[in-house]
């Protein structure tokens, strides 16, 4: 069959509808719904309805493309006041931490092929590169699991994680080009020469991140364009320059795109909240791309063939290669305690981000690239089904869940503030409880500062007055600056049903 453009449209759109539907049913039953969308790939490709795809360079420039949005919106998302004051902890777990667990594992990966499946003929190498492959958490993963769970954790723990499995990936890519570069080249490395390339990388990513992303919120201010559906273009745009930019510039674009997005989203520009809606829901789009593209590329033959060595290295690194890593690391911390710490190895979650530097091999033509690719998409398999389904449960067993808030949505009223805007929205239903104080807005006891600033009835909105008379049955957008009152005030006169919004 010839593939035209109408058909690829039609079999993308359909998989990518089936991936969110299936989703959202795997969100409700607790499975992590990045693993789904690794699962339908799988279901349509070659091993099941015979989607065939195969072409390796395609699948690298898409896992590109979508990590670099995923970084991108998890740095604008991240405030950076939250991960201040974990900033060191968290930037020795995706620096030390990364080559810890890539060395510890790929040892125990050499010693396990020598031992039990010396027919692989494995070189410490190639054990080496394939450890480094998954040496970084997953930020596709991480982020889309802790917010997705609405998981509040306790010491500061989430923005920690998110930090940690944010600036992390550099690390591993390095690494997995050093060792690449050593397989192909044949000769003895240069320790002095990779050190300075990691550190250069590292600068240089680091920098091109800070001011690529001061300069991009002067770019975004500066500008003004009539059509207001322009700047979260703008700003996907500048965010795929900052990355690119940086690969010439010999820095790490990975590191580059995910502090730029920290130091955007912490900076004030035009139509900011509307930009970082945009980006959120790109993001997703992404993971779900990519999710999709990597399970159409695996093989389910031949996952079998690498089941078992992959099911010891999973378990190996799970439960002896993170939690080492992780209390080795920490040591200096004196303030993160121990559950802390086990909480932290626990959520090691592995996802994309390794499949897409185990593509990396198969397009360069490396030996045994794909038995490397086969044994990390295990991994990654057993570390979603393993740790991504249990983390509020190893939360709430640590003792290390704080119970979040719960509000409806908004169903009715989509209002907006600029983020300066300090105020609690609130989105209320009258019933004929409420209206024992009194059938006219002016007779309810709102506490002060506190403003109705819209009604629906029906399918009519309208500004209220102070005299306009309340039915059974209306929606009134409240306003409020005191949070605090506000609620206690719902309580008092028996109004439970709100949906809430916090602007902050």
């Amino acid at each position: 069959m010839t593939i035209t453009p109408e058909l690829l449209l039609l079999t993308g759109s359909v998989l990518f509808f089936i991936s969110m539907l299936v989703g959202k049913a795997g969100h409700r039953f607790g499975v992590p719904i990045l693993l789904l969308f690794l699962v339908v790939g799988m279901v349509f490709g070659s091993d099941g309805f015979g989607l065939t795809f195969e072409n390796v360079q395609t699948a690298q420039t898409i896992g590109t493309i979508c990590l670099t949005i995923i970084l991108f919106s998890g740095g604008l998302d991240t405030k950076f006041a939250e991960i201040r004051p974990v900033i060191w902890p968290g930037v020795l777990l995706a620096t030390v931490g990364v080559s810890i667990t890539a060395i510890i594992t790929g040892l125990f990966t050499y010693w396990l092929s020598g031992l039990m499946f010396p027919s692989l003929g494995i070189s410490l190498l190639t054990a080496m590169l394939l450890a480094s492959t998954f040496s970084s958490t997953d930020s596709a993963s991480v982020f889309g699991i802790l917010r997705s769970r609405g998981l509040s954790l306790k010491n500061n723990l989430r923005p920690l994680l998110e930090l940690e499995s944010g600036s992390n990936d550099p690390m591993a890519y390095m690494l997995t080009i050093v060792f690449m570069g050593i397989i192909q080249s044949g000769n003895d490395p240069s320790i002095g020469t990779v050190a300075l390339t990691i550190v250069v990388q590292l600068l240089v990513g680091t920098a091109s991140g800070y001011f690529g992303g001061k300069g991009a919120v002067s770019v975004i201010n500066r500008i003004r364009m009539d059509n207001t559906s322009f700047y979260p273009i703008l700003l996907l745009i500048l965010g795929i320059f900052i990355f690119a930019a940086t690969y010439f510039l010999k820095g790490n674009g990975y590191l580059a795109v995910y502090i730029a997005g920290l130091v955007i989203g912490d900076s004030k520009f035009s139509h900011k909240r509307t930009s970082m809606k945009f980006m959120d829901g790109f993001a997703w789009m992404s993971q779900i791309l990519l999710f999709i593209t990597l399970g159409l590329l695996a093989n389910p033959a031949e996952l079998l063939e690498v089941l078992v060595p992959a099911l010891i290295v999973s378990g190996f690194l799970i439960f002896v290669g993170r939690p080492l890593t992780v209390f080795l690391t920490l040591i200096p911390f004196r303030k993160i305690g121990f559950r802390d710490n086990l909480y932290i190895s626990w959520v090691g979650l592995r996802g994309a981000v390794p499949i897409i530097f185990a593509i990396l091999p198969l397009a360069a033509g490396i030996p045994d690239a794909r038995w490397i690719f086969n044994m990390v998409f295990v991994i990654t398999i057993v570390s979603l089904l393993v740790q991504g389904t249990s983390l509020p449960a190893v939360a709430r067993w640590l003792n290390l869940a704080e119970k979040p808030q719960k509000y409806k949505a908004f169903e009715d009223f989509d209002v907006e503030f600029a983020e300066e805007i300090k105020s609690a929205m609130t989105e209320i239903l009258i019933t004929e409880e409420t209206l024992l104080y009194g059938r006219n807005l002016i007779e309810m006891p709102l506490p002060d500062k506190t403003l109705v600033v819209m009604v629906k009835r029906g399918e009519q909105y309208f500004v209220p007055t102070g005299q306009t008379e309340l039915y059974a049955g209306d929606k009134l957008l409240v306003i409020s600056d005191n949070e605090d009152a506000l609620r206690e005030t719902y309580q008092n006169i028996g109004i439970s049903n709100f949906s809430y919004r916090k602007n902050q």
